[in-house]
């Protein structure tokens, strides 16, 4: 189980790049987004929802594996949290939509806006996952206020 939670919580090996690896680390985001990008927005957050519940034990067992706090070579947080910011965009119909979401997922996630790096803050991977839900809030209605301006 050990070495399960290690796999999934680095996005199988994705978080060992040495470079940036949150952002590489969230490309498997990408890809889930685009799987249920065609369901209702309810059903995408359910999907969401269900990604970061699942997420939590994993990073917790995996950051005790690591040894380190937040250790930057688990991206689960990433990945699972991308579709977070993408519920009820049609990027099925515009995936240039995942271009701006990307980028504010990433962006949201570097600066942890109020309240994310308090929740950091909690132990194992509540605190690995849910700073990045909170942050992932911000990207949601960041991309939503985009496709508003965009079509008006």
């Amino acid at each position: 189980m050990k070495r399960l939670s290690v796999i999934l919580a680095t996005g199988f090996g994705l978080g060992y790049f040495p470079v940036a690896s949150g952002t590489v680390g969230t490309l498997p985001g990408v890809l889930i987004a685009l799987a249920a990008a065609r369901l209702p927005a309810w059903q995408q957050a359910a999907i969401a929802a269900a990604l970061a519940a699942i997420a939590i034990p994993v990073c917790g067992a995996a950051e005790t594996v690591l040894g380190r706090k937040d250790d930057g070579r688990i991206v689960a947080d990433e990945y699972v949290t991308f579709p977070l910011c993408v519920i009820g965009l049609p990027i099925a119909a515009h995936p240039w939509l995942l271009v701006p979401a990307f980028l504010f997922h990433r962006v949201f996630d570097i600066l942890k806006p109020f309240p994310a790096r308090r929740i950091q803050a909690l132990k194992g991977g509540w605190g690995v996952v849910l700073d990045d839900v909170s942050s992932g809030l911000y990207a949601l209605a960041a991309n939503h206020a985009l496709w508003w301006m965009v079509n008006r």
